[in-house]
């Protein structure tokens, strides 16, 4: 029996790739292993969101050679970068003995056999993978049903976390002008209700307990479907499956925000009220040249509807600093924005441009010193502005999945996975014996007495 080892870098979407890839591999006959130290060959599913994401994935395979003196004989390139670059990959990276991408996924077991018995597999040319689909969405539903309706894709869980992604939609149909994820992972194309119902249930017997939906824009969901409420018709089935207890949306676009859909977030019982808002900038100037919609204003309002139906609902965005045109007021605005929005995590990234992106030819370049500045700025009000929302949350009632059973630790509805903070219990006279009888998986009702950063402490209910 081969033995593989899968490496994952990047989004919730990507660790979904890598368990439909091994999957795949399992069903062959294939042993995964965690120790790439222990495999005959290695894949690193790789990423290529924002340059320091780029460097992580050229860092992962530059190891192949450390790799190779442990006993591992190859390391293959597949994922984001892998079918963005393709050929010009592989020619600059020799240390990967294959770049595949996509479309090879498929055959992902015969290709690793052909590598590893000495053969030769060709990398791909890339190309725009939104020509693939027809323009208008409704014409791919003939596509995507070739597949078989209520099918669960083929998948195995990679790490036994009560959290689990799971992939709703692929690709997606918006042209910002910063990005080129549409490029490489194609044209937006939702997965039947029935097919998700399917693996949701799976992942609930593979003790999973809480869901996190994911896909480029989830408010999109059911378009191509003919339904753009098919998502507030899905939440409230998956509560119905048996040993899910929450359920998590992630990337909705505000300017798709829908009343329907806020009230089925924060109504649905077991779905969190929890909105992971991709607002970018809050400058209706710098909003265009992103070819994205809203200002601050309307952003504003729309964070004003959703805690007036959930005064305690999480609302977590990102921020590009820094973007080509953003004039001192621009910058000011989005300033103004963070101190009024009160989010409960907020990411800040410096503008770099992204090659084949419309933003890379745009007039008014800042230097990189400049964007540096304003993200050290803007970064620090972040911070502020986090904690202060995080405080403000004391005396309030939560309920902890716990991740880390030892230093009772886990998330509060208002905490995504990995990057929105965490909820610790604090012992004390009323439950100094909950740690005997708190595992990972457990959810504890507690109040929240303090706040580190967009930390918590509780005690127990």
């Amino acid at each position: 029996m081969k033995k593989v080892a899968l490496v994952t870098l990047g989004c919730a979407r990507n660790e979904v790739d890598s368990e439909e890839v091994a999957g795949r591999l399992a069903a062959d006959g294939w042993e995964l292993v965690t120790d790439s130290a222990q495999a005959d060959i290695a894949v690193v599913n790789t990423c290529t969101f924002v340059e320091s994401a780029k460097k992580d994935s050229i860092d992962a395979l530059l190891e192949a050679d450390s790799l190779r003196k442990s006993g591992i004989k190859k390391v293959v390139a597949i994922g984001c970068m892998a079918e963005r670059y393709g050929k010009e990959l592989a020619a600059s990276l020799p240390e990967a003995d294959a770049v595949l991408g996509f479309d090879q996924y498929e055959a992902i077991s015969a290709r690793l056999q052909t590598i590893l018995s000495g053969g030769h597999v060709e990398a791909h040319h890339p190309q725009d993978r939104r020509t693939l689909l027809p323009i208008a969405p409704a014409e791919r539903q003939v596509l995507r049903n070739k597949s078989g309706v209520g099918e669960r894709t083929l998948r195995k869980r990679l790490e036994k976390s009560p959290v689990a992604p799971l992939k709703i939609a692929s690709g997606c149909d918006r042209r910002c002008s910063f990005c080129a994820i549409p490029y490489f992972r194609g044209a937006f194309i939702s997965r039947p209700a029935d097919e998700i119902y399917s693996e949701a249930l799976w992942l609930a017997n593979e003790g999973v307990s809480e869901l996190f939906l994911v896909s480029e824009n989830t408010t999109s969901y059911g378009k191509d479907l003919g339904d753009l409420q098919a998502l507030e018709k899905l939440l409230p089935e998956l509560a119905q499956i048996d040993g899910v207890e929450r359920i998590r949306t992630s990337y909705l676009q505000p300017a798709e925000m829908r009343p329907s859909l806020i009230d089925a977030i924060v109504s649905t019982e077991k779905v969190a009220p929890y909105f992971d808002l991709s607002f970018q900038h809050a400058s209706a100037s710098t909003l265009r040249s992103m070819r994205r919609f809203g200002d601050k204003d309307k952003f504003l309002e729309l964070i004003g509807s959703i805690r007036a139906k959930s005064p305690h609902a999480g609302i977590r965005s990102n921020f590009i600093v820094g973007f080509p045109g953003e004039s001192e007021v621009d910058f000011q605005t989005l300033l103004d924005f963070l101190a009024l929005a009160r989010l409960d995590a907020i990411g800040i990234f410096g503008y770099s441009d992204e090659e084949g992106t419309e933003a890379q030819k745009l007039d008014g370049q800042l230097s990189a010193q400049e964007i540096q500045e304003r993200v050290d700025v803007c970064a620090a009000l972040a911070d502020q502005m986090i904690s202060e929302r995080a405080a403000a949350r004391v005396g309030e009632e939560v309920l902890i999945l716990i991740e880390d059973a030892d230093e009772l630790e886990g998330r509060a509805a208002h905490q995504g996975p990995e990057v929105d903070g965490s909820t610790r219990i604090v012992k004390g006279e009323s439950d100094v014996m909950i740690g005997e009888k708190v595992t990972v998986g457990s959810y504890i009702r507690g109040e929240v007495i303090g706040s580190d950063g967009a930390d918590l402490l509780a005690r127990t209910i």
